[in-house]
């Protein structure tokens, strides 16, 4: 993990409304997170932390304060310039993995490269390189309904690294897995941090994998409660991880 600032939040406020009037969701959040860390985000239900996860993937806009992706003012941005950064800055995986089950595994994979106008020799190029440091490589033409749900979350990581983020975005990435595969997804994404440097934002409610993390930051009611770090070298976060009972969850 090298000193330099990735993302930088600063004052984020987000309400919407309801018939019952202004409902605030986020307030007053500010954090820092450098290039290569590898940072959790928990809470209980309803604290914000999808709603943070999507302000930082652009995907959704905050009614105060900015970010910094890059030294970039993302939301001052135009539309156009703001796709360009989500695109090509940041890769996003899902719980329930987003896959186009019509489409095989090397489609679903290709797709950010396809919307960044890449051509095709490269974009297959960089889809069975990245497959084959996940292990997928012998499912490129199968269809995402034809795998496990680890194969798929596999399928999902992939296509998040297509463009070569800087950042990732996981939003309980094991949440529908069981323990063991729920691991393994763990650990590529513990590998994307500590061997291409590249920054993990998790939002999970296993406090297992929280604690195998570099910080944890704790949401309540839209504020940030608290941060924790940790200081986890590599080893020492898979040395951790298979001592705890994965089954202890924060509610």
């Amino acid at each position: 993990m090298s000193g330099e600032t990735i993302l930088d939040v600063q004052n984020l406020f987000k309400s919407y409304f309801f018939k019952a009037g202004e409902i605030p969701i986020l307030k007053k959040i500010n954090f820092k997170i450098k290039l290569g860390e590898f940072v959790s985000i928990v809470g209980p239900s309803g604290s914000g932390k999808s709603t943070l996860l999507n302000i930082i993937g652009t995907l959704d806009r905050p009614n105060l304060g900015k970010i910094f992706i890059n030294d970039v003012d993302a939301f001052s941005l135009n539309d156009n310039d703001l796709a360009y950064l989500r695109n090509t800055q940041i890769g996003f995986i899902f719980q329930s993995y987003n896959l186009i089950n019509r489409a095989s595994v090397l489609k679903n994979i290709e797709i950010p490269c396809i919307i960044a106008g890449i051509g095709k020799k490269e974009r297959v190029d960089r889809a069975f390189k990245i497959m084959t440091m996940l292990g997928i490589r012998d499912k490129s033409h199968y269809k995402p309904y034809d795998l496990s749900g680890g194969e798929q979350q596999r399928v999902a990581i992939a296509r998040a690294l297509m463009t070569n983020p800087s950042i990732v975005l996981a939003d309980e990435p094991t949440g529908n897995l069981d323990t063991k595969t729920g691991n393994e997804v763990f650990d590529l994404l513990n590998m994307l941090s500590t061997q291409q440097q590249r920054t993990i934002i998790m939002v999970t409610h296993n406090q297992n994998l929280a604690l195998n993390t570099d910080r944890i930051i704790y949401l309540k009611d839209g504020e940030i409660e608290k941060e924790e770090c940790l200081l986890n070298s590599n080893e020492t976060r898979l040395k951790r991880l298979k001592n705890y009972n994965n089954e202890y969850t924060i509610n």
